[in-house]
């Protein structure tokens, strides 16, 4: 059961992919429900299993597989997003349900396949099952068979291709299988009734008695042709009329049906030309015509295949033609012909080509007497003719006309005559016929009676294809006696309709004819006619096919056939409402409602439900219903089940009946009560959103909200606006009330409560989305704090769309209601500004106000103009009536004072806003005053008035502007000033109007004079306005219009004129309408679109025709469909480049994590990338972009990267969004040889990088894999120019992307071929490790340099010197350690470097400038992007170090670079700046013992880190360190996120992993706050116990979470463990804890934890430590021993699990640690102890070990070293009753031989090695055999031989010995302090630091500096206690390191560093004459340190 509850806790999605089956189960079941209750097919929450739906139909279990089936089918009928899954799902049904024994899993699975190709996937659905035929299992074949055949007959042969059925259809015939045999044949049958004998040729092939079965089953077939039955979602709206067309015109149906398929579409195209004899070429042209008939008959052979594959066939047809023309045998000749006839036929449309160089030949022959040759030259003709039009053969035949031979005319004649049976009146141009008929007229007049027959013939023909009235005119001068004999001819003619009967056929054709005109003509009038609503009758004289503009209006308008008014009731009695209720429903129902046993309350909800469910709309008495329900308990009850049910039926009734607002009113109050429930708010809100569709929104709304905050329950406020907030997303906002809302959300506001606030905030958010930015405007009077949430709230919402509604009133109107919403939007959408209340001010502009402000003191008017602002500023909107305002105003405007001008200009400005769209009607009176004031000569009034014009313009649009002559007007006016800014304005407003009115004309006359202006400005402002006039008025309209000035003017001007002609800018598309969807029209408005660079449109205009790439009209009348097509087109490129898709790039990383889609890593791109590409970009990308960027014409691909270069700002965060798909689109280009889009590329990539830094936008490691390796293909391109910018590019990379990082990348790139790419990534490594150090290079630095050194020896000179250069670099940094690094190098290439080194030295010491300053890095903050799309930078390296390093290649300091000095202060800036000086604190020094008490994490100074870590997986560790860091932060808060952030990690299992590494950290950093907890927080009294509490909780939260799962607690190291079981224990121990309630649950939080930390730790570590703890206890006196005993109950725990865990645990570490305490704590120590437990505990432990393991516990003391040291070994072999090993014994007794050496031959051993370590000839070798000294006697005490020595001689020799330690146990040496990364992170174990060293080193340091008192050289006492001795640094084996010992080597590491830096700087000589005094310096330098440190006490004094 415990598994149950874990998965049954999970989502739904999370449950489908569980590895139990039963979750599985039970996820598909809850996702089938889902599937069928969203309404809405674009929600969001479809795409959550867009990934899983394939593994729903491909589930292993097969009870679990049909629910999943179940589910799947669901999903895809209700799904928009659904068709993406197509592909994979069917291929998963073919392969994994097919063969399924269940007949209900095969069942759903045709199902599914089914509903795919009714959403328009029936192409994918059959390539799937096309390619499951293929599959050996049978069940799988005869399943796919016989899904095609349902789907052939339920879509019909239009939907489904049948070629590629047919295709394979022969071979299913083949089958062992009879099962596949027998569905095979029901297929061919299925297929027959529709193509009819189009199958038969297709069929031939299989077995003549299965084709003989098959001819008797066709047989029986009926004649009337089969009919679709089901319909694609596209054709749902027609099907009505289908059904009603298919009674009317069945017989015209049936035609078409059989002719719809052609039998040449089914078959295989056969490749003759291959198959040709090899010297056919030869045989044709031999003189012997028995080889030329060989030949021949190879051709007609192969030309009899009825499809011929595409070729080349000019040599075969020309060798054809040629016996045709010349052969004299007349046989060889009618064989070719039928050769020409078969290619003719088998090629057909592609024959064409040929068709003209064959007929004329044919036409020729004709003279050919023989029936035979006559005959397979007609035939041959008629076929070519099939392959081409008439127009094309009517210069032959014309040319034959004429000619002598009677045979020849004749035969022509004829072959116009079956020619024109083939025609219709579209394909026969009365162009041709006129010629033809011409000719023809001739004929008739012919001698030879043939002749004449054929000419009437085929001019009968004419006549009845196109009509007596089209022939008649071209047969004016033929008597009537011929007239007759054409029309008796005209009447003998069949035309082509069908071969069964072709005179209904012709019929049928004269009735259609006859039809058409009128039809035509109604079609006409249809489109001209303005829309109507569709609710009548179609019209008869439409004709049934309905095409035209009103079908397709009605088709867009979805129906609603619901009646307009709201539905009213009056309010029913109890009694009546009773008797109504007893009438549907139970009557044990209605006696248990008020039971007081709550289990009958239960049962009669249930029935309530059932009865509710199973009603009729019409019969449910919906008051009645819910009065019941309100009936007592009614909303009071306090069983929450019986509650939930209640308010479930609720929503019910309001769903299925016809609910009133009566009904609303009576449960609204209960809900609302309810809301904030956290058992049944969500039942409360579903019942809330039932009713909003019931009675609107707006009034739901209304009451809900007046209803909630009558209460005082918070909890229901903040719910209730919750709720509301996404209410208005799924309704819309059409009709809201904001009036009735803004009050309340000022409440909500104000409350004190944070919750409520927050929701107030959230639906303020919601609202902005539709309002935009007028709904700041009610909360201007806010505090600060919360105007800035606002503004935070709002900014977030920004450049978002209004989501798709999703719900609509059930009584929302009919279609009147949607036109009205349309025509508003039409309108520009102001209905929103329109929901503002507006005051009316108009009774405030008083007369003796308009007196003020005409008053002749200026002060007076002042005040005037003070009151005015102040009531517009009061009143926030106002109505457009204001009095005597605007003639008042617009005297002020041109006031003499300019202060009042630029006061009066406020305050229009200030109407501006608060009018609104009102403000039009002012444009006249005061906006032209405005321009007015744009010729004042002062600058600062100029700049007010256009800022104030510019706000007008935006409220009014521009129309009523240019309306009228006013602006003229204006522009006569010869002021320079008001010119040039009029027409700057005109400039830039200009161009973005789709269309002026034609006054705009009456401004050119005065244009022209600006362009003559004596101003230099003005003429400039002209010239740039010019192109934008003539993109409205035309060219031609303005060339017109300088006829009127002078002759030189003219000139000027037409010459300025071309000139702008070439650079007008094209016009911008009309807004797409979106289905009329709100909220995106009201965004499109609210945000104006950026200009569309695309090709001109033509606006049907005269001078439309000369603009370069415009849609020029060659036709005068059809000129508006090219148009508009060419209008729709730029629409399309006048919206956002990019579309902002949330997570859209995480999910694309996630599907490539699971290997769902191809990596991005190839050598070349192949198609199946490309394709990849394409697919992902069609969902965030502009069509026409995407169209572009691909397309084969690279200056396409060109245009379309110079229209994103200019949108790169404007749509930075959608570029963002779609960053990885951009950078995917780049590298393809890399892989071109086009240097122009290259350079291109390049150029924006620059552009990108740059808009990326700034926007401090980070690269996931996604990206920049999937685009760094390729970019440094090009760094090795041949041109200088590429290279250059490839590097620029990978310098600005460094910004956006770890040097570290980009280091590998350019290590793969020294591996290349390309001996230039080699070269230059080995220049940039030097680079990178010249700017960043040695931390760059990955994964090591000795690996790397050795690879680099490789190089070195490289065959091209310039890879040779790179390499050298870039170890020249290293050397530079890290000094001669560089030879160690590179390892072993050839005589010849070593010589080369230190040669090359040589030199650099040199140059440096040379140039040595005289002081380099050193940047301080500072961490950047570590932002989230809203959309959580955006990884921000976090701590990195400063890349303007790299640009240092490019630009200046040569350093200037000595071998070793200085630490940066971060800590280091500078006092000469100190001193003489006094200010800082005062605001030092005093200097304390500090003891080392400090170190050791709790440490307060100082609040850090960042803002942190977003709580939504769901894109951590593709940060970097940086993030999870700093995190990390956050939890031990003195600041409770911030640590209570950072632990939330982690904890949101922990609980998701594929997020967890990113913990792995940093375990130790994490539980390091956890301690820490629970110390600072412990020691200071409870200490603090003014705190709040609920937030320590609070903090409490998260950690031991975090903590469980941890520790449940194995793997990662398993991580946990054992000195960790030790602290963390301290601190835990200590908290139990806490008396301050147990006092509170919630102290009591921490307790039992502890208890539970402690339990989990002994599980699921390491078990070795864990018995490790716990003994270690005891230890510790043991020692410690002053110890709790109550703590020792809680240690000694975990070790016993421990110890009855051992018999599981005796497998895993390491035997030598716990016998060790044994040992240590019995060692300190022999057996008769432990016995004196207060309590014997601690004994009993090691001897349990012991006896248990040996009790599991045997004898074989004797191997595992290898880590005891001296095993006569304590009793382990003596007590173990008793335990076993095994006597003494001998090499065991022997071991003893030397270890015995050795303790018992003599102290004095020890003493003198040590002095003789101490005496060569103090001789320089002799220091190694004592070194060297003091460590092996040491060695052999472990015990040795050296504290006397080093007390007397100095620190510096004692610091030495712990160096060297460390060193030796190192180098003899295979360690790496300990890293040159320049070296030391800048984060100071080391990589060794922990465990394996010694942490007595690092703390004695410290003290040294401390000593050195003079922060400790040096009584040590005087070798007091004082030191030998306080130092511990430096033997312990000599021991073998490590010391156990717990976590704050780690912290304390780190900062003694750290400390250190620095401080052998300071010495090396100190060091350096400044001038030649102290260079001797290097060893003086550091006490030289302390001196002076000490005494400026004294003088700025002093000063601060």
């Amino acid at each position: 059961m415990g598994d149950d509850s874990e998965w049954m806790k999970l989502p739904i999605d999370q449950k489908c992919e569980h590895k139990v089956w039963k979750a599985r189960l039970s996820g598909y079941e809850e996702a089938l429900q889902l599937f069928n209750r969203i309404d809405d097919d674009k929600s969001p929450e479809w795409g959550k299993y867009l990934g899983l739906i394939r593994k729903f139909v491909t589930e292993s279990n097969a009870v679990a597989q049909l629910k999943g089936l179940e589910a799947a089918l669901a999903y895809v009928e209700n799904a928009h997003v659904a068709v993406k899954t197509t592909g994979d799902v069917v291929s998963g049904v073919v392969t994994k349900v097919f063969n399924q024994p269940k007949a209900r899993a095969k069942e759903l699975g045709t199902d599914i396949c089914l509903m795919y190709i009714e959403i328009e996937k029936a192409e994918v659905v059959q390539d799937a099952l096309l390619k499951g035929l293929e599959n050996k299992n049978p069940k799988i074949v005869v399943a796919c068979i016989e899904t095609l055949r349902k789907a052939l007959s339920e879509f019909g042969s239009k939907i489904v291709t049948l070629k590629p059925v047919v295709k394979v259809l022969s071979k299913q015939f083949e089958s062992r299988e009879k099962a596949v045999r027998d569905e095979a044949k029901l297929l061919a049958v299925e297929i027959y009734k529709w193509i009819r004998d189009a199958l038969r040729p297709s069929l031939q092939t299989i077995n003549s008695v299965l084709l003989k079965e098959l001819e008797e089953e066709w047989v029986k077939l009926p004649s009337s042709p089969p009919k679709q039955s089901r319909f694609l979602r596209s054709q749902q709206d027609l099907k009505a009329k289908f059904q009603q067309q298919a009674q009317e015109e069945s017989g015209e149906e049936e035609e078409e049906t059989v002719a719809a398929v052609d039998p040449y579409e089914l078959m295989e195209a056969v490749d003759i030309l291959s198959k040709l004899p090899k010297d056919f070429y030869d045989k044709i042209e031999a003189k012997k015509w028995q080889e030329r008939k060989e030949a021949l008959e190879a051709v007609e052979s192969l030309s009899k295949n009825p499809k011929l594959e595409s070729g080349d066939y000019g040599d075969l047809v020309r060798a054809l033609k040629k016996v045709v023309g010349k052969d004299a045998n007349v046989m060889l000749v009618s064989m070719a012909a039928k050769c020409l006839a078969g290619l003719a036929t088998g090629l057909r449309k592609k024959f064409g080509t040929y068709a003209g160089q064959v007929v004329p030949t044919i036409l020729e022959k004709f003279k050919e007497k023989k029936p035979q040759v006559v005959q397979a030259l007609q035939e041959a003709i008629d076929a070519i003719f099939l392959t081409t039009t008439l127009q094309n053969l009517s210069e032959d035949v014309l040319a034959v006309m004429d000619n002598k031979n009677p045979s020849i005319k004749q035969q022509a004649s004829l072959f116009l005559a079956r020619s024109f049976r083939h025609c219709t009146q579209t394909t026969l141009p009365k162009s041709v016929l006129k010629l033809l008929c011409a000719a023809l007229v001739k004929q008739v007049n012919d001698s030879a009676p043939e002749v004449r027959d054929a000419a009437f013939e085929a001019l009968g023909t004419a006549m009845k294809v196109v009509g007596e009235k089209a022939v008649n005119p071209h047969l004016a001068d033929l008597d009537k006696l011929k007239l007759d004999k054409i029309k008796e001819s005209a009447d003998k003619v069949e035309l082509l309709g069908g071969k069964k009967d072709a005179g209904g056929s012709g019929a049928v054709v004269k009735k259609a004819a006859s039809k058409a005109p009128p039809a035509a003509e109604a079609q006409t009038k249809s489109s001209a006619a303005p829309k109507k609503a569709s609710s009548g009758a179609p019209s008869k004289s439409a004709g049934p096919p309905k095409k035209g503009k009103s079908a397709s209006a009605s088709s867009a308008k979805p129906k609603k056939t619901v009646e307009s008014k709201d539905f009213t009731e009056t309010e029913l009695s109890i009694e009546v409402c009773e008797e109504r209720a007893a009438e549907v429903l139970p009557a044990s129902c209605l006696e248990q409602l008020d039971s007081a046993n709550w289990k009958e309350r239960l049962a009669s909800m249930e029935e309530f439900q059932r009865a509710v469910e199973t009603m009729d709309k019409m019969a449910m008495p919906c008051q009645a219903l819910v009065k019941m329900l309100a009936k007592k308990p009614g909303w009071k009850e306090t069983n929450f089940q019986v509650m939930q049910m209640k308010l479930h039926i609720v929503a019910l009734i309001a769903q299925k009946g016809q609910f009133s607002k009566t009904s609303a009113s009576v449960v609204l109050d209960g809900l609302v009560d309810k809301v904030g429930d956290v058992k049944c708010g969500g039942n409360a809100k579903e019942g809330m959103t039932a009713i909003g569709e019931a009675c609107s929104l707006t009034w739901t709304a209304e009451q809900v909200v007046s209803l909630a905050f009558a209460q005082k329950n918070p909890k229901n406020q903040a719910e209730t606006l919750n709720w509301l907030a996404n209410a208005m997303k799924e309704f819309g906002f059409a009709g809201i009330n904001v009036k009735g809302f803004i009050n309340n959300v000022k409440t909500a506001l104000g409350a004190t409560n944070p919750a409520v606030r927050t929701a107030a905030i959230t639906l303020l958010s919601v609202m902005y989305l539709y309002m935009g930015a007028p709904l700041r405007m009610f909360f201007e009077n806010e505090k600060p704090a919360l105007l800035s949430q606002i503004d935070a709230a709002f900014e977030k919402m920004q450049g978002q769309s209004p989501p798709a509604t999703t719900r609509f009133c059930k009584k929302a109107g009919n279609e009147d209601e949607c036109d009205n919403a349309e025509e508003q939007e039409e309108e520009g959408g102001q209905d929103i500004m329109d929901l503002l209340p507006r005051t009316e001010i108009s009774d405030k502009i008083t007369y003796d106000l308009v007196s003020k402000i005409g008053d002749k003191n200026w002060k007076i008017r002042k005040e005037g103009l003070d009151e005015v602002a102040a009531i517009i500023s009061e009143a926030k909107f106002i109505t457009a009536n204001i009095g005597e305002l605007p003639l008042t105003l617009k005297g002020r405007l041109c006031d003499s004072n300019k202060i009042l001008v630029q006061q009066s200009l406020t305050i229009l400005l200030q109407l501006a806003t608060a009018m609104g769209p009102g403000l039009k009607q002012h444009v006249k009176t005061l906006g032209f005053p405005i321009i007015s004031v744009l010729g004042d000569s002062k600058s600062n009034v100029r700049a007010a008035a256009m800022a104030t014009l510019q706000a007008w313009v935006e409220q009014t649009g521009m129309k009523e502007w240019l309306e009228g002559d006013d602006l003229a007007e204006e522009l006569k006016k010869e002021n320079p000033f008001l010119r040039q800014e009029l027409l700057g304005w005109l400039a830039d407003k200009l161009p973005t109007l789709r269309s002026v009115p034609g006054d705009l004309m009456g401004c050119v006359p005065q244009l022209y004079a600006c362009l003559e202006d004596r101003n230099g400005d003005v003429r400039k402002k002209a010239q740039d306005a010019l192109p934008t006039f003539m993109m409205h008025l035309g060219y031609d309209k303005m060339n017109k219009a300088t006829g009127k000035l002078k002759t030189t003017s003219k000139d000027q001007i037409v010459v300025m004129l071309e000139k702008a002609r070439a650079v007008m800018p094209a016009k911008p598309a009309a807004p797409v309408k979106t289905g009329g969807e709100k909220g995106s029209s009201e965004t499109s408005r609210a945000a104006p679109r950026p200009q569309a660079v695309s090709e001109d449109v033509c606006d049907n205009k005269p001078e439309a025709k000369k603009i370069k790439g415009g849609v020029a009209a060659k036709k005068s009348a059809p000129t508006k469909k090219p148009a508009a097509k060419g209008i729709k087109d730029d629409e399309d490129r006048s919206g956002a480049l990019f579309i902002l898709v949330p997570n859209a790039k995480e999910q694309r990383i996630k599907e490539e994590k699971q290997l769902k889609i191809l990596k991005w890593n190839f050598t070349t791109p192949r198609d199946e990338y490309l394709e990849q590409l394409k697919t992902q970009m069609s969902t965030c990308f502009a069509k026409w972009l995407q169209d572009e960027l691909f397309h084969l014409d690279f200056q396409r691909q060109v245009k379309a990267i110079s229209v994103m270069s200019e949108r790169l700002e404007s749509e930075s965060d959608a570029t963002i969004s779609c960053l990885d798909l951009i950078l995917k689109w780049f590298t393809l280009r890399f892989f071109d040889t086009n240097t122009t889009v290259l350079m291109k590329v390049l150029e924006y990539l620059k552009m990108l990088f740059a808009m990326l830094d700034r926007e401090n936008y980070h690269l996931t490691e996604y990206e920049a894999n999937s685009f760094v390796p390729y970019l440094l293909l090009k760094v090795g391109e041949s041109k200088d120019v590429v290279r250059k910018d490839v590097r620029a590019i990978l310098s600005m990379l460094c910004k956006v992307y770890p040097a570290s990082k980009i280091f590998p990348f350019l290590m793969d790139g020294t591996k290349s071929k390309n001996s230039k790419q080699r070269a230059e990534c080995l220049e940039e490594l030097g680079c990178l490790i010249e700017g960043y150090g040695m931390n760059v290079c990955q994964p090591t630095p000795a690996k790397c340099l050795k690879e680099i050194a490789v190089h070195i020896g490289d065959r091209d000179t310039s890879v040779r010197n790179a390499a050298l250069n870039t170890v020249v670099a290293v050397y530079n940094v890290c000094g001669d350690q560089v030879y160690k690094l590179i390892g072993n190098l050839s005589e010849k290439d070593m010589s080369m470097l230190e040669e090359r080194i040589k030199r650099s030295s040199a140059k440096r010491t040379a140039a040595a400038p005289a002081k380099q300053s050193v940047n301080e890095r500072s961490p950047k903050d570590h932002a989230a992007n809203p959309n959580g799309t955006l990884i921000r930078k976090s701590a990195q390296e400063d890349p303007n170090k790299l640009n240092q390093a490019r630009q200046n290649a040569q350093h200037s300091e000595s071998s070793h670079v200085p630490f940066p000095k971060v800590f280091q202060l500078d006092l000469d800036m100190i001193e003489q700046d006094q200010i800082r000086v005062n605001e030092l604190p005093d200097l304390v020094q500090h003891k080392l013992d400090e170190l050791l008490e709790p440490i307060v994490i100082p609040k850090p100074k960042m803002r942190s880190i977003s709580p939504h870590l769901d894109d951590l997986h593709n940060s970097t560790a940086s993030t999870i360190n700093f995190v990390i860091s956050q939890v031990a932060s003195g600041d409770i808060n911030t640590s209570i996120q950072a632990l939330a952030q982690i904890d949101e990690v922990l609980w998701q299992e594929n997020k967890a992993e990113v913990m792995s590494g940093h375990i130790d950290q994490f539980l390091i950093a956890t301690i820490m706050q629970l110390r600072l907890i412990y020691n200071t927080h409870m200490a603090d009294d003014r705190l709040d116990k609920k937030v320590i509490f609070k903090l409490y909780s998260c950690i031991l939260g975090n903590m469980l979470s941890l520790f449940s799962l194995e793997s990662l607690a398993r991580e946990a190291s054992m000195g960790v463990l030790k602290d963390l079981m301290h601190g835990l224990i200590t908290l139990l121990l806490d008396n301050r804890v147990e006092v509170s309630e919630e102290g009591q649950q921490v307790i039992r939080s502890v208890n539970l934890l402690v339990i989990k930390v002994l599980e699921k730790s390491d078990q070795t570590n864990m018995i490790s430590a716990l003994l270690v703890m005891l230890q510790d206890t043991l020692v410690s006196t002053a110890g709790s021993p109550t703590f020792s005993d809680l240690v000694l109950k975990c070790l016993w725990r421990l110890i009855r699990h051992l018999p599981e865990t005796i497998n895993s645990i390491n035997l030598d570490r716990i016998l060790f640690d044994v040992h240590n305490i019995m060692k300190v704590f022999p057996k008769e120590k432990l016995k004196q102890l207060k309590t014997d437990v601690p004994h009993r505990t090691l001897k349990t432990l012991l006896h248990t070990l040996c009790k599991l393991t045997g004898a074989k516990i004797l191997d595992h003391l290898s880590m005891i070293e001296n095993r006569n040291e304590s009793e382990l070994e003596a007590y173990l072999r008793r335990v076993v009753k095994q006597p003494g090993i001998l090499f065991g014994i022997k071991s003893d007794r030397g270890n015995e031989k050795e303790d018992g050496m003599p102290k004095a031959k020890a003493r003198d051993d040590l002095s003789e090695i101490f005496k060569k370590i103090g001789s320089r000839e002799n220091t190694k070798e004592g070194l060297t055999e003091l460590y092996e000294y040491k060695q052999k006697c472990s015990d040795v005490d050296l504290e006397p031989f080093l007390k007397t020595t100095s620190p510096f001689f004692q610091s030495y020799v712990e160096r060297g010995l460390r060193m030796i330690e190192s180098e003899r146990e295979g360690k790496p040496r300990i890293q040159n302090p320049a070296v030391i990364g800048q984060h100071g992170t080391d990589n060794s174990n922990e465990e394996d630091l010694k942490p007595a060293a690092y703390y004695e080193r410290l003290k040294i340091l401390r000593q050195r500096q003079g922060l400790e008192n040096t009584r040590s050289i005087s070798g007091g006492d004082d030191e030998t206690q306080q130092r511990a001795p430096l033997s312990c640094l000599l021991s073998p084996k490590p010391s156990v390191a717990s976590s704050t010992d780690m912290l304390h080597s780190k900062l003694s590491q750290l400390k250190e560093s620095r401080e052998l830096c300071q010495q090396e700087h100190n060091a350096q000589p400044r001038s030649p004459s102290n260079a001797h005094t290097r060893s003086a310096s550091p006490a030289a330098n302390l001196g002076d340190l000490k005494k400026r440190l004294e003088r700025i006490k002093n000063n601060r004094e």
